[in-house]
């Protein structure tokens, strides 16, 4: 089975119709920027949520704004984002070369081979992805994003293997329209001028029709279809992206955790008593009658300021014991920070 070489078009070229209808009505109806900014926000939020839950903090309290939920969705996205942008390039360099070779002419025993391999291959993926959905305990959903990436993978592959069985279907179609329909010639029987007025009494072979195309589909139909596929994996990407960000957020918060011995010291003055009580904090009282913050806490590390909050932990803060200290930020409170010192002992204690 070889192309006709009179074929102008590229029977492997994917319809692209339906699909940039598709974004058409998408562009007017949510604007890209948008949706962007919200999906930014929400994996942000997401990220912040499981960070300071780790230290048992509702990052609710914390007033983050807009840019800080958007700085946060960068370490959130940023390895999904690589791992699927690197993905699709891969995906769309193997369509090309195949396009390519069918382009030129070549048999589409390829397509014969990867039809069913295909479609075994994507039809178990999104069944397994489908089945994570109605059943939590599903084994895929012990994994950390295998269960959204297997279903959006299986969902793309069905897709991509019924485009290759519409082109296994086109290139049927054109080699039987490319036969003669007079059929081969009898060398043995040539035609006699003689004989053209006395016809033979056998009637002539009648000639074998042309095939039919394959039907048009309605631009309804290509659009749903595009909807459909784009809405699955799209959820499914989400789904992936989501779970990431919360275990990337409770990762952050437990490398900070082994990272505070090297943190810089957090010395809190106030000009009243906090009546802090976290394990490793100690209270110093100043004597001076006249000093403006005449107590000290030491043994606390700055996990960040948000809006008017600052957020501290002790210095040997523990996921069975340690506790978080929110304090207003006010005229009324004073930080200085110092080094951490050799061997994680705290700073000298000087006098208030």
């Amino acid at each position: 089975m070889t192309l006709p070489p009179s074929a102008p078009e590229d029977p492997a070229a994917p319809n692209s119709t339906g699909l940039g209808r598709l974004w058409t009505l998408l562009g007017t109806v949510v604007a890209p920027t948008t949706l962007v900014t919200a999906l930014l926000y929400y994996f942000g939020w997401n990220h912040a949520w499981w960070f300071f839950n780790y230290f048992g903090v509702s990052s609710t309290v914390l007033g983050f704004s807009t840019v800080d939920y958007l700085m946060r969705s960068l370490d959130a996205l940023f390895i999904p984002m690589t791992v699927t942008a690197g993905g699709g390039l891969l995906a769309f360099w193997g369509h090309d070369l195949l396009r390519r070779r069918l382009a030129r002419g070549a048999e589409p025993r390829v397509l014969r081979i990867l039809v069913p391999v295909l479609a075994c291959i994507g039809a178990v993926l999104a069944l397994g992805g489908f089945w994570a959905v109605v059943s939590p305990a599903f084994f895929l959903n012990r994994a950390l994003v295998l269960a959204p990436l297997s279903l959006a993978l299986g969902v793309a592959l069905l897709s991509y293997t019924l485009h290759l069985w519409r082109v296994v279907l086109n290139y049927r179609w054109r080699d039987d329209s490319s036969q003669d329909p007079a059929g081969p010639a009898d060398p043995e029987d040539p035609a006699d001028p003689e004989d053209a007025d006395n016809p033979p009494a056998s009637p002539t072979p009648t000639p074998t029709p042309t095939p039919p195309p394959p039907p048009t589909r309605p631009e309804w139909a290509t659009l749903a279809e595009w909807a459909i596929v784009f809405s699955l994996i799209g959820l499914s990407l989400f789904w992936a992206a989501t779970n990431y960000a919360a275990a990337e957020g409770e990762t952050r918060a437990r490398r900070f955790v082994a990272g505070l011995p090297t943190d810089p010291y957090a010395i809190l003055y106030s000009a009243d008593s906090l009546s802090l009580s976290a394990p490793g904090v100690r209270e110093t009282r100043c004597h001076d009658a006249k000093a403006a913050y005449r107590f000290r806490y030491d043994g606390l590390k700055l996990v960040l300021q948000s809006g008017n909050q600052y957020v501290f932990v002790p210095e040997r803060w523990t996921p069975v014991d340690g506790v978080a200290v929110l304090i207003p930020r006010s005229d009324s409170v004073r930080l200085e920070f110092a080094p951490p010192t050799a061997g994680g002992a705290q700073p000298p204690h000087p006098r208030c």
